[in-house]
């Protein structure tokens, strides 16, 4: 697990920008030059989430399943930044099969039902990976940060 985060500040007297690698990190990570946390301005942003686990495997078959293992995910990078799924204020989701919203929707509301953020669900033509069916990324209010 990397707890260690990464502070840069052009300007001394700025607010620090936070970056987190994902426990555990993507494979792709790395490779491409990207955090999975930011903590910057206020709000804990987490990129585009999948169910890959940390073998390259694939979790869940449906597009409900991947979002229940999604959601879990980015639950449990939320509290690594410390925050909850309450201090969500926007989810963007992209699903590969825009005719499937409605399994989406429904894990998307099992979780955030009482907290209402801002949602957009879009449909991709392709994720980086033809086993995925659903990416997630969610922008969070940083609390006391």
């Amino acid at each position: 697990m990397n707890e260690t985060w990464s502070r840069s500040s052009s300007d001394p007297g700025a607010e620090a920008v936070e970056r987190l690698a994902g426990d555990p990190p993507s494979p792709w990570e790395g490779a491409f030059g990207f955090s999975r946390v930011v903590v910057a301005g206020g709000f804990v942003l987490i990129g585009g989430t999948t169910s890959v686990d940390e073998n390259g495997v694939v979790v869940g078959e449906t597009p409900y399943e991947q979002t229940v293992e999604i959601l879990r995910k980015l639950d449990h990078e939320l509290g690594r930044a410390g925050c909850a799924v309450s201090d969500v204020v926007q989810t963007r989701v992209y699903v590969t099969d825009i005719s499937r919203s409605e399994e989406v929707g429904r894990a998307h509301g099992e979780v955030f039902g009482d907290v209402r953020p801002l949602m957009t669900m879009v449909e991709v033509s392709a994720l980086i990976d033809p086993r995925m069916l659903v990416e997630v990324e969610v922008m969070a209010v940083a609390r006391g940060r």
